[in-house]
């Protein structure tokens, strides 16, 4: 019963750390001059989204596409979000091990379910990890778009250099179509 409740008591304090990338700021956008950039939490949300979206476009699976790219930065409550230029400075530890010490003390079946996931996401070759990478990409672009949108002219950077790294087809035909949307573009379906 003693490991029963310690891989509870684990399991939860896993769950009561990820709450710490609703606060965590995308820090990548300060470097744009963005005053109030999205969340760890809001950019994984939609990273979720938009691969699950990516998948059925691309014949992939898209429950573990979501579930790739839901796992895909939890490992940011511990090492922070390091931009690119920082990551040159920097020698960050491997999103694989953090994500061991995360769940140390966690259920046996939930660190080695979380653990597969993020080690699938940092080295498998699937289609699924691929449009996972795109979906990754292809919400910074769109959120790079909505923050030019809102003033921020350095976001241009962003926008192009993501979106020059993506590789499938559907992440390409996404990225050209938001290219000539407005961020309330969603809402004029209804209001016709």
């Amino acid at each position: 019963m003693p490991d029963d409740d310690q891989h509870a008591k684990g399991s939860v304090s896993y769950l009561m750390e990820m709450g710490a990338l609703k606060r965590g700021k995308r820090s990548g956008w300060w470097i744009a001059g963005v005053k109030d950039p999205e969340t760890i939490a809001e950019h994984s949300f939609r990273v979720a989204v938009v691969g699950a979206v990516l998948a059925m476009m691309e014949g992939a699976d898209p429950a573990k596409v979501a579930l790739l790219c839901t796992f895909h930065d939890t490992q940011e409550t511990r090492v922070g979000d390091i931009p690119w230029i920082g990551r040159r400075y920097l020698t960050a530890a491997k999103n694989e091990d953090v994500t061991r010490d995360q769940l140390a003390e966690a259920h046996p079946a939930v660190a080695a379910g979380i653990q597969a996931v993020v080690d699938e996401y940092e080295h498998g070759d699937s289609l699924e990890v691929l449009v996972a990478h795109d979906a990754d990409k292809l919400e910074c672009m769109i959120q790079g778009l909505e923050y030019l949108e809102q003033g921020y002219s350095n976001a241009r950077e962003w926008v192009d250099s993501t979106r020059a790294k993506l590789k499938t087809a559907s992440a390409i035909e996404l990225a050209n179509a938001a290219q000539n949307m407005s961020s309330v573009d969603w809402q004029r379906t209804y209001l016709r």
